[in-house]
């Protein structure tokens, strides 16, 4: 992690933890996302950090309750939620999923892979995401590529169907399917 990064990282904990603490609306405690998210929806580094605005609220709450009870390990997120309320971690995740999904250039035009029609039932027919899945269409290829693989080899194991799904399918074939849903 660069020095940079780290500094980031900490003042974002900082701030976070401090306005849970003394009970700072929500609105302040958004701002402090940015720092990773993205102040325009667009992740200061999306090879890592997934986009949040116009994510599912449904998800995003539960990825957040996940942090804040260790389900799901990171060592940014965890320290981050860990002193703000459940109550507040669903406003957030409220606040996040009301936002305009971030426009970016389409690389779509890839033919869809085979087993790609096996996520639809749950991420719906263009991969936009439904309760409770997260919409796809439009995540980095290196964040999905690191997702899937996290589902696929154990590390991840927050979600019921993923992994074993994940595991199923080849290296190739994943590989596959993130390309062609960054492309969408």
């Amino acid at each position: 992690m660069s020095s940079r990064l780290f500094v980031t990282v900490f003042a974002v904990v900082g701030i976070v933890c401090a306005g849970a603490a003394n009970g700072a609306d929500v609105q302040a405690l958004v701002q402090a996302c940015a720092a990773c998210h993205g102040e325009s929806g667009m992740p200061a580094d999306p090879k890592t950090t997934p986009i949040i605005w116009g994510q599912q609220a449904s998800y995003l709450y539960k990825q957040l309750h996940n942090y804040k009870s260790g389900e799901r390990k990171n060592s940014v997120m965890g320290p981050v939620v860990a002193d703000i309320s459940l109550a507040d971690l669903r406003q957030i995740a409220n606040y996040f999923a009301a936002k305009t999904w971030p426009a970016q250039a389409s690389g779509a035009g890839a033919s869809p892979p085979n087993g790609i029609a096996q996520c639809q039932p749950c991420h719906q027919s263009k991969f936009e995401g439904g309760p409770p899945a997260p919409r796809l269409a439009g995540l980095s290829y290196d964040y999905l590529a690191a997702a899937m693989k996290s589902f696929a080899d154990g590390t991840r194991a927050n979600n019921g169907d993923m992994p074993q799904f994940m595991e199923a399918l080849s290296d190739s074939e994943r590989d596959a399917m993130a390309r062609y849903l960054a492309g969408l």
